[in-house]
Parts: C-alpha cells; sequence; structure tokens
C-alpha cells in the first residue's frame, strides 16, 4: 500500500524498492487481493477519489507484470503459515505474508529475503523465526 498511497513510512520505502537499487522485489499472490481491498476500503470511505482508485490499481496491475516476482500461495507456504500460527500469535490470514518469505528463503540460498511490513506483530514473529526485516513505518 505504501507505494502507492502516500502514508507514514512511504519514502523510506520508495529507496530501496526503486529500479536503481537493483533489488528483486517478491510479493505473493495474495498481495494483489490485498491491495485491492486497501483501495477500494479507502475509495468507500472517501480517503482515495474513485479516478485516483483507478489508477492507482492500473499501476499495480502494471507493476504485477513487470517489477514484481510474483510468489504463489503453494501447500509449502499454508503449512508454514500453520506452523507460525503455532509459534505465535497471528492471525490466519496474517500468518501467510511471513510464511511466504520463511519458504523463499528456502528457495534462495545465500540470499536471505528481507521481510517488509509495518505490523509490529509480523515483524515480532518474522525477527524470531530469524528472518531480515524492515519496518518502513518504523
Amino acid at each position: 500500500m505504501k507505494l502507492y498511497v502516500r502514508e507514514e513510512g512511504t519514502d523510506r520505502l520508495l529507496r530501496p524498492t526503486a529500479a536503481s537499487a537493483k533489488n528483486h522485489l517478491t510479493i505473493l499472490n495474495l498481495s494483489r487481493v490485498e491491495l485491492r481491498s486497501a483501495i477500494r476500503r479507502r475509495e468507500r470511505e472517501g480517503d482515495i477519489e474513485p479516478e485516483i482508485a483507478a489508477a492507482i490499481l492500473d499501476r499495480f496491475d502494471r507493476h504485477l507484470e513487470i517489477k514484481f516476482l510474483i510468489q504463489p500461495i503453494s501447500e509449502v507456504v499454508m503449512g508454514q503459515a500453520a506452523a507460525l500460527i503455532d509459534r505465535h500469535r497471528l492471525r490466519a490470514y496474517d500468518a501467510i505474508q511471513p510464511a511466504g518469505c520463511l519458504v523463499l528463503r528456502g528457495k534462495t540460498g545465500a540470499d536471505s529475503p528481507i521481510f517488509v511490513s509495518a505490523d509490529r506483530e509480523l515483524l515480532a514473529a518474522a525477527r524470531a523465526e530469524g528472518l531480515a526485516v524492515f519496518d518502513p513505518a518504523g
């Protein structure tokens, strides 16, 4: 959300996600639904004009094709999410994001992914699982 709507943490997130930073940006395919939900909710609440909401969603759809690597929610990710719920105070839906990062870490070998979130509970769980974390709002 912070890449598309200016809020606390946007400025800190723009630097590492810029093309010049040459970082690989991976998101779960679930993020497509999460961003759309957040944008439409803010549109319904009157925080974002309908034209702006449509433009944000169009930009995100373009970024899905050119900017992000899309990680599917596999059975392995779901199993990892269930295990996270056993170890941490996470809601079901929330556990999927750090689970995806943990699975990605297992696949990447030398390059350890950095889990990005502004949610304190998710960051704490990810940190406890040995993931590097980045809180753009903190």
